[in-house]
C-alpha cells in the first residue's frame, strides 16, 4: 500500500463513542493547567443527583464510578446514542435523547451537579436543570482549537463556534444568575507524527476540518509529510477553557 492509500484508508475509519486510542504514539497532548477529572472528582459525592452533557460515549463519564441510579446523560449523536443505550440497558443510567443540543428532554429543577467536557453549551438551558446550590463544570474547545492546522489544509476556513469563547460563556453565566467560582484558559500544543494520524483526526472532526479528503488536500497533505520528515512532528495548539460555577440558593 503506498503512502496515499495508507491515507485514503485513515480517512474510512470510523470512531465510536469518543475515544482517540487508534492515535496512541502517533500524536502528543501538553498537559493543562488544570484536571478536568480532579474537578469533577472533587465535587462528585455519591449522595448527588448528576447530568453528564453530550457523554459521547461514555467513556469519561464510567471512570467516575458514580451511582448509576443518580446519573443521567445527553447524547445527540444517534450512533453514539445507540452505544448507550445497550452498554447501560442495565446500569440505573438515564440515556436521554438531545439531538437539537438545547437539554429540552431533560427535567428542569433536577440536578445538584452538571458536567460538561467539550459540548455544547446551552447556558440558560443548562441553569434551568440545576437545582438552587446546584454546580456547574465544564471544560471546552475555544473557538480558535487547531486553527493554524485547519486555515492550513482549508484557506476559506473560518470557526464553526466563534463566539465559544471563556469571556463570553463566563458572562452569560453571570447574565443567567449563577456565580462563577474558578476559571481559566490556555492554548496547549497538540503534536501529530504522521501525516496518517491528522488525515484520521481531520476525518473524525468535521466541523474543525469542514469538507475534508484526502483527494483535495492532497498537495498540502504532502507538505506536511515533507514538514514531519524534517521536523520529526507537526504542531498545533487546542483551545481550552474551564469554567465551575454555582447557582445560588
Amino acid at each position: 500500500m503506498n503512502q496515499v492509500d495508507e491515507w485514503m484508508a485513515e480517512s474510512q475509519l470510523a470512531m465510536h463513542g469518543w475515544d482517540f486510542s487508534h492515535l496512541d504514539g502517533r500524536w502528543e497532548n501538553e498537559q493543562l493547567p488544570w484536571r478536568y477529572r480532579d474537578l469533577v472528582n472533587d465535587n462528585l459525592e455519591d449522595s448527588l443527583m448528576w447530568l453528564d452533557v453530550d457523554t459521547g460515549g461514555g467513556e469519561l463519564m464510567d471512570s467516575f464510578r458514580h451511582p448509576g441510579t443518580k446519573t443521567v446523560v445527553t447524547e445527540g449523536w444517534e450512533p453514539n446514542l445507540k452505544l448507550l443505550r445497550k452498554k447501560y440497558a442495565t446500569s440505573g443510567v438515564t440515556v436521554i435523547a438531545d439531538h437539537d443540543e438545547d437539554l429540552s428532554n431533560v427535567p428542569d429543577g433536577h440536578f445538584d451537579i452538571i458536567t460538561n467536557s467539550h459540548g455544547a453549551l446551552p447556558i440558560q438551558e443548562t441553569v434551568n436543570k440545576l437545582r438552587p446550590g446546584g454546580l456547574f463544570i465544564t471544560q471546552q474547545v475555544g473557538a480558535t482549537n487547531n486553527f493554524a492546522l485547519s486555515r492550513f489544509l482549508d484557506p476559506n476556513y473560518c470557526p464553526a463556534y466563534p463566539d465559544n469563547t471563556l469571556i463570553d460563556a463566563c458572562a452569560r453565566l453571570q447574565q443567567a444568575g449563577m456565580r462563577i467560582e474558578q476559571q481559566d484558559a490556555a492554548f496547549s500544543k497538540m503534536s501529530f507524527f504522521d501525516v496518517g494520524a491528522i488525515v484520521y483526526y481531520a476525518t473524525v472532526i468535521p466541523w474543525e476540518f469542514p469538507n475534508f479528503s484526502v483527494s483535495e488536500c492532497l498537495p498540502r497533505l504532502q507538505q506536511l509529510g515533507q514538514l514531519i520528515e524534517t521536523q520529526g512532528s507537526i504542531s498545533t495548539f487546542e483551545d481550552r477553557f474551564m469554567i465551575v460555577a454555582r447557582k445560588p440558593i
